[in-house]
């Protein structure tokens, strides 16, 4: 493996996510697939089959992933697969947030989440489904559908809270 290679997968290992719980960000990057392939030039590597990503309590499944640098940095994600999910520990004493969709793209430095195609978000009982739905990591927002829905409607459950017996 040529040196500028090795150096390349090592910043790619060491960029940071910028997800889930505070420390995530802290954590190293760990990626798992059954090929990878790394353009130096380009600054992009691209991960298949099977592919499992991890930083802390976030964890991305696909069957394709890849990754955009700029310095060193990743600036975005975009995971394909049938679908693709994702899942993150918001906060400590939170339920998990789960998302999936065929295509999914994140951009680390907005706190941006964009699921899209057969998409799917949802924590606990509550649940979102759309075509098109972002989510703001950092402010816990959620937007579901798009502005030119063309008949496209936004399906949200939100089931009542169980009331303890008396």
């Amino acid at each position: 493996m040529k040196l500028s290679k090795f150096i390349g997968w090592g910043l790619l290992l060491s960029a940071r996510l910028a997800f889930g719980l505070e420390t995530d960000a802290e954590q190293p990057v760990y990626i798992d697939s059954d090929n990878a392939v790394y353009d130096e030039k380009a600054e992009v590597s691209t991960y298949t089959g099977n592919v499992v990503a991890k930083q802390g309590s976030i964890r991305i499944d696909a069957d394709k992933l890849v990754v955009y640098m700029k310095d060193g940095d990743i600036i975005k994600l975009v995971a394909t697969g049938k679908p693709s999910k994702f899942e993150q520990l918001p906060a400590v004493g939170k339920e998990k947030m789960y998302g999936e969709g065929l295509v999914n793209e994140f951009y680390p430095d907005k706190n941006l989440l964009i699921f899209m195609q057969n998409a799917s978000v949802w924590q606990g009982d509550a649940k979102q489904s759309s075509d098109h739905i972002e989510y703001d990591t950092k402010n816990s927002l959620l937007k579901a559908g798009e502005p030119r829905a063309d008949g496209k409607r936004v399906h949200s459950v939100i089931k009542p809270k169980a009331k303890p017996a008396q």
